[in-house]
């Protein structure tokens, strides 16, 4: 007589028959034994036990965390008679009628499970539609699963559409997919949905445990977590990389065999291989990463790790309560470095990390790459940020390393020597001198240009076009404003004029008759230099000759860059060229234009 063992799905597994994988093996059959999904479950038992059972349900979420096996236990509970067969449809199915034993092994006639990545065509869902219509032959519901449903084509959506939004009372529909925004609005709209979360760790950890106790292996439970962790959040993919780990070891399984199946790198080695980077050892993080590869680790995975890890010690910068669930070790040497190193130098190793890991899953050879993201991280992570080191400058001493004073020169492996000999050069070999006080100007043009020339584009901005000059001269300043202008404009203005010039401005606002503003003086300008421009004999005669020609732009010889320049002024600026009105008529010295 064979041997009988009782899973945790409540099955009953027979030792004589041929091997089953564990993610079969421990397939949930109902609501009690299924993992992570108590907000889905809590709202189809209460649906099922009050009658309120919608006609159509979708299920999402990634692979692995039971979205097939979900329908089905609907399916079941849907359909199940009890063991006297009097029963109603029930949250917990009996698994003993023959509802419940043929839905489970997949038999039953009612109950058509249907592939949409195969079958994708409006003839398939036509077939359908001509089934259900039909009263179900033994069962209480018809009930149709089609999985990866979001694989139907657009006609075949469309042909559904009817029958999905007025189904008969007799039929139900269980879709489920990985892919929920290629499914359309409109049968999404028609549907109960579901969106299935990954496991939590902690949850997947607990479930493995259960599975390795009664299938009597011996597994330590920093195997457990790292079979959790990889598995992200998929029972499935967890139980298939138990499943592997179990044979790997032969029945007995730990953290080292684990890491050798999965090609993980050891935490603490991850760790410290963090801390050689963000130190800017270079020749020591070169030297563990090959180390690291040569004992079966995946580049990738070291840069994924790594990747985990800034974001772990930047949770722990802002949030240092985020360690309580990390073993006590890792907790202090990640407090540590959280304390030492800026948020500056955080973010930039992870964008440096993330272009390194998309530039390794794209290279030929994935360890050069990773090596040298690594190297390129080195160099950087001892730079200051672009504020720390204006401020640092501003105040006449040379920017050090980020977050820490800079180490000392650490011959030609390390990226923070450079950073290192900068700290050690006196302030004056790296900083600017401070300027000499600016002239003081003399007229509300010079005024404006200063304001170009310091780059304040936003003041620069205003006094372009929502100033109207009343009258200026050296020390004092007085226009009118339009609605746009900032009410802190002329505060502000002699602030900035005060500071620069070394003298004190009184800058008010008045409501005087005033001149056109700046940037209607110029476009003044700029159409009496165009109107010069067509009169002048040589620009007629071009382009009569180029027939379709015309003038694009113009402007004087040598004109300066200044938006300001030439502007505000009755008399000619030399160097600015004669005034628009003075262009000669055939000489040829004309405006340079744009044809």
């Amino acid at each position: 007589m064979a041997k009988a063992t009782k899973d945790v799905a409540g099955e009953v597994a027979d030792t004589a028959l041929p091997y089953r994988v564990l993610a079969r093996k421990y397939r949930p059959v109902d609501f009690t034994t299924l993992v992570g999904q108590e907000a889905m479950v809590r709202t189809l038992r209460n649906a099922i036990a009050t009658g309120r059972i919608a006609h159509a349900f979708m299920l999402t979420g990634v692979r692995g965390v039971g979205k097939t096996t979900t329908a089905r236990i609907i399916a079941r509970a849907l359909n199940c008679v009890g063991p006297d067969g009097k029963g109603g449809p029930t949250v917990d199915p009996c698994g003993v009628c023959d509802n419940c034993k043929a839905i489970t092994e997949d038999r039953h006639v009612d109950v058509i499970e249907m592939d949409a990545a195969s079958r994708t065509g409006i003839d398939d869902v036509r077939e359908l539609i001509e089934g259900v219509r039909y009263r179900p032959v033994s069962a209480r519901y018809k009930v149709y699963i089609i999985d990866e449903v979001h694989m139907l084509s657009e006609k075949a959506f469309n042909a559904l559409l009817k029958t999905l939004e007025e189904p008969p009372p007799h039929v139900k529909f269980l879709f489920a997919t990985t892919e929920i925004r290629k499914v359309p609005v409109t049968v999404l709209s028609r549907c109960q949905r579901f969106d299935l979360k990954r496991v939590p760790h902690e949850v997947l950890v607990e479930h493995f445990a259960k599975i390795s106790a009664i299938e009597k292996v011996e597994i330590s439970p920093e195997a457990l977590a790292l079979i959790a962790r990889a598995a992200d959040g998929s029972v499935r993919d967890g139980l298939s990389m138990l499943d592997q780990a179990i044979a790997h070891g032969g029945g007995v399984v730990d953290a080292a065999q684990v890491r050798d199946m999965l090609g993980l790198a050891d935490r603490s080695r991850i760790l410290e291989l963090f801390e050689m980077v963000m130190k800017g050892d270079a020749q020591a993080v070169v030297t563990a990463l090959g180390e690291m590869h040569d004992s079966g680790a995946d580049p990738v995975v070291i840069l994924q790790d790594l990747l985990e890890t800034t974001h772990w010690v930047t949770r722990l910068k802002v949030a240092p309560e985020a360690a309580a669930g990390s073993a006590d070790s890792e907790r202090a040497q990640g407090l540590a470095m959280a304390a030492k190193l800026s948020m500056a130098s955080l973010t930039r190793a992870w964008t440096l990390l993330m272009k390194g890991l998309q530039e390794t899953l794209a290279a030929p050879s994935p360890v050069r790459a990773a090596e040298m993201a690594l190297i390129r991280l080195c160099y950087a992570s001892e730079l200051p940020s672009p504020s720390d080191a204006i401020k640092a400058l501003q105040n006449g001493a040379a920017p050090a390393g980020a977050g820490a004073p800079a180490p000392a020169p650490r011959g030609n492996g390390g990226g923070g020597a450079t950073a290192a000999r900068l700290a050690t050069q006196p302030a004056n070999a790296i900083a600017p001198q401070p300027a000499a006080a600016q002239p003081a100007p003399r007229s509300f043009t010079e005024v404006v240009a200063l304001f170009e020339a310091r780059r304040e584009p936003r003041i620069f901005h205003h006094l372009m076009h929502h100033v109207h000059e009343v009258r200026c001269e050296p020390g004092l300043v007085e226009f009118r404003t339009e609605p746009q202008a900032p009410g802190d404009l002329a505060a502000r203005v002699g602030t900035l004029l005060t500071e620069w010039t070394g003298r004190r401005w009184l800058v008010s606002v008045s409501s005087a008759a005033v001149k056109p503003t700046l940037m209607q003086q110029k476009a003044a300008q700029t159409d009496a230099m165009r109107t010069g421009a067509e009169n002048n004999a040589t620009v007629q005669a071009i382009l009569k000759t180029f027939p379709g020609a015309k003038i694009e732009a113009v402007r004087r010889k040598g004109e300066q860059t200044s938006m300001v320049a030439g502007l505000g002024s009755s008399e000619p600026d030399p160097e600015d060229g004669p005034p628009p009105d003075e262009y000669p008529a055939d000489d040829g010295d004309i405006p340079e234009s744009e044809a």
